[in-house]
């Protein structure tokens, strides 16, 4: 079993960013950072081995449905958590094939948490 994940979080708000990066990284998992759609292909189709996405909607540079068929096509597929705000939610129907949604608010980190430890972590 794998004992080390890489999280990619993606949200063009550096604040949000690093504040994402410092609570997961406490929690042991290594974090990598992309603050648009161009960084999260390279990411994504990169070298690196990447084991989640925790992706915000609002990227400056690649429209929502173009990101969603690159994440699509890629092999082997990447669990997608959805974290945004609710009004971005409803605009993009296509998103509900992504793993879970978690809303930006004050005290979403703690769901957050929660999402990825279910997502890496399943009970056996």
């Amino acid at each position: 079993m794998k004992e080390e994940y890489t999280i990619l979080i993606a949200d063009r708000n550096r604040r949000v960013r690093e504040f994402l990066k410092r609570e997961i990284e406490a929690d042991g998992y290594w974090v990598r950072l992309a603050r648009n759609g161009q960084e999260i292909i390279n990411y994504l189709y990169g070298h690196e081995s990447i084991d989640l996405l925790i992706l915000d909607l609002d990227q400056p540079d690649i429209s929502v449905s173009g990101l969603f068929q690159k994440l699509e096509n890629r092999i082997p597929s990447i669990p997608v958590v959805i974290h945004s705000f609710l009004s971005d939610y409803v605009q993009y129907p296509q998103m509900m094939n992504m793993n879970a949604l978690v809303e930006k608010n004050g005290s979403s980190i703690d769901q957050l948490k929660k999402v990825i430890t279910k997502i890496l972590h399943p009970p056996v």
